[in-house]
């Protein structure tokens, strides 16, 4: 496919991205077992638990509070286009009644009841488009060769409980798994894979892991093809090629995404604390101005963001989550038009300091995305004849263009004659990023 900007081509992908760079907003869920300890979802690995002892969130497991349709109901009104849950993380249990195992929500004594059905159910009646993420990883499964992030990687028992272990086996019990996702949730719009770590020697030291060969990724691809040729597949297979999406994880690219030196389709993934699962006792809790200028760097740069929730044991949002996703809520409801749809500018429009740009070439608009309020102006370096009007775009108030020639005091303080100023109320509006909306000159385009 070819991105949405028309300037930057991006690899070919074989699943249907053409509706992902256009909805550019998506929502996570991070949800299982994990969240009765409530300190992070990698609690198991972290904390060195045997599958005997993890046993106990698997009974206690008792989400009365769930109500997927409220999950639906503040993703969509968020702004958010598509949604990825977790059908089995790291610790192996699943949330659908998976005729592979008998670790899954329909066994866990007080739940009884397949859980990932009613959420897909939920978010398809609200229009969102669907994904489901799955874990290559199994800490809980007996095949799973114990390696150095497994929970058990420091047993002394390691190497005498590995020749038990068959990796093959499990490969194939993953495969089992994915055809039997996308078999029964068809059609599926992303599948998310997570994830591969091959093992490597540095020095003296040799690292055990996992990569392609164990999960028989080629043969693994192969099938999710047949299955579902549309499907959108992330980068986490350890194949060199054969995904449509890359995905950073908690960081901030820089510049637009890269594979082989080639532009991407890609998607960051974040948290809106410091991590995936709810975790009760977590502070790095992001800002609601961050949050914004997140979604908004991301996407100048031609980009997705996946944002992610933690449900709590009970099944519920809580109240952090909550008042996050409102956020994005009151901001999207008037600024989502310099969202959907966009993509980076042309490398050529320059950038005033604390901003960023949209563009959409479709309606050939662009959206000055302000970080820092300045003062009384707003300079676009050469730009002086593109834009034809100016406007808020949370009131469409106008913003006036200065069209009289430079004084000589703006120019002695460094302001072009072919520069387009704006003008600027001294009070910022009152939102989190102001967005002032360039409507492009016909020669502009």
């Amino acid at each position: 496919m070819k991105s949405k900007s028309g300037t930057i081509a991006t690899q070919p992908t074989p699943g249907d991205t053409s509706w992902f760079v256009d909805a550019r907003f998506g929502l996570f869920i991070h949800w299982g077992l994990y969240a009765l300890p409530a300190r992070h979802e990698w609690v198991m690995q972290r904390e060195n638990m045997d599958p005997r002892t993890y046993r106990r969130y698997f009974d206690h497991f008792e989400p009365d509070r769930f109500q997927p349709e409220q999950w639906a109901d503040e993703a969509a009104a968020a702004g958010m286009k598509y949604m990825v849950v977790t059908t089995k993380h790291h610790e192996g249990f699943c949330l659908w009644d998976s005729h592979y195992t008998r670790y899954k929500a329909t066994e866990a004594p007080l739940c009884r009841r397949d859980l990932l059905t009613p959420i897909v159910e939920a978010f398809r009646a609200r229009g969102l488009r669907i994904g489901l993420y799955h874990s290559l990883i199994d800490w809980h499964h007996p095949d799973f060769r114990i390696d150095d992030i497994h929970a058990l990687r420091d047993d002394p028992k390691r190497a005498k409980m590995n020749e038990k272990r068959n990796q093959a086996r499990y490969a194939e019990y993953l495969e089992n798994q994915i055809t039997e996702l996308l078999t029964l949730y068809d059609p599926v719009d992303i599948l998310w894979l997570d994830f591969s770590y091959p093992s490597a020697r540095k020095g003296k030291q040799v690292f055990t892991g996992k990569g392609r060969n164990d999960w028989n990724s080629r043969r693994l691809y192969r099938r999710i093809r047949e299955l579902a040729p549309n499907i959108i597949l992330n980068d986490r297979l350890d194949m060199p090629d054969g995904f449509d999406v890359v995905t950073p994880e908690q960081f901030q690219p820089r510049t637009w995404m890269r594979h082989k030196e080639k532009p991407v389709v890609w998607e960051a993934c974040q948290t809106l604390s410091g991590s995936w699962g709810y975790h009760r006792d977590e502070q790095t809790w992001k800002s609601p101005g961050q949050l914004i200028r997140m979604l908004v760097d991301t996407v100048s740069k031609g980009g997705n963001l996946l944002m992610n929730v933690g449900p709590t044991a009970r099944g519920e949002l809580d109240a952090r989550a909550q008042a996050a996703l409102r956020v994005y809520e009151r901001w999207m409801q008037r600024h989502g038009r310099s969202i959907y749809g966009c993509t980076q500018a042309p490398a050529n429009w320059t950038v005033p300091p604390d901003c960023r740009l949209t563009w959409n070439p479709g309606t050939h608009r662009v959206y000055l995305h302000v970080f820092a309020w300045p003062f009384l102006h707003v300079s676009l370096e050469g730009w002086k004849g593109r834009v034809a009007y100016a406007q808020f775009l949370h009131d469409g108030s106008e913003v006036l263009i200065n069209r009289e020639p430079l004084k000589p005091v703006m120019r002695d303080a460094g302001y072009g004659d072919q520069d387009l100023i704006l003008e600027l109320p001294v009070r910022q509006p009152d939102d989190q990023v102001p967005v002032i909306e360039l409507f492009l000159a016909p020669a502009g385009t």
